[in-house]
């Protein structure tokens, strides 16, 4: 298939337009609205609206790969349905089924296929995302909300790509607090990454482990990759 005229090898872990994006309005107590496929491009919204003030979002990421037998194939997008589905619940954003998921998931990769990078030469990063934006001052859920997905070519998340990472083990900040929302890809939980994480870099690091917070006798995560240990 014919490509994007992209400079393949050079690709980075940033944003970069594509043709469209997809995009539906949802209802407080009532199912989503079809949805549809629009030009790639800004979204306009009250200052005041339930986002933007009090973070009410939740959002998924996910990618698309062009394999050795020239097919695009998606990694296990039915897991971040359901994990949508359970942030989505938790955030009090109105239930995006599995199959609506997919179904917008599909018609946006579709619809920028060209924009997959070839194959080991990066990815395409899908990101749905689904926020409040009713305006209000008041603390409380939205009574209207967009659900979208858009997608961007990218290269590998850390500069150097697959190599050994510099680590550091935070002993000052907690990535999640216990009975919070850390099980929930909500938007407000990756605020808390920021300053711990610029500092990491700053001091030579590439990413944060963090500990449990209730006691911190075990680790609990890192910010952006998975961590195995090996014992003995």
């Amino acid at each position: 298939m014919k490509k994007q005229n992209i400079d393949w090898e050079n690709l980075k872990f940033e944003v970069l337009p594509t043709r469209s994006m997809w995009q539906a309005e949802g209802q407080a107590g009532n199912a989503w609205a079809k949805g549809g496929l629009i030009p790639y491009g800004k979204v306009k919204m009250s200052p005041a609206s339930c986002v933007m003030n009090y973070g009410q979002g939740v959002f998924e990421g996910l990618k698309a790969y062009h394999t050795a037998k020239d097919r695009i194939v998606l990694f296990r997008p039915q897991m971040n349905a359901k994990r949508m589905g359970q942030s989505t619940q938790r955030i009090c954003i109105p239930e995006i089924t599995e199959d609506y998921f997919l179904d917008a998931v599909g018609q946006t990769v579709s619809d920028n296929i060209d924009f997959v990078p070839p194959y080991k030469q990066g990815s395409m990063y899908i990101r749905p995302i689904s926020f409040g934006t009713s305006p209000s001052i008041s603390v409380g859920p939205s009574s209207d909300y967009l659900f979208m997905v858009f997608v961007s070519p990218v290269g590998p998340y850390f500069k150097d790509g697959v190599k050994p990472l510099h680590l550091i083990v935070s002993e000052k900040y907690h990535r999640a607090a216990p009975k919070g929302i850390g099980n929930a890809k909500a938007i407000g939980n990756y605020s808390a990454s920021l300053l711990p994480g610029s500092k990491a870099k700053a001091a030579g690091f590439n990413e944060v482990i963090y500990l449990k917070a209730s006691d911190e006798t075990c680790v609990e995560e890192m910010g952006s990759a998975n961590l195995f240990a090996l014992t003995g």
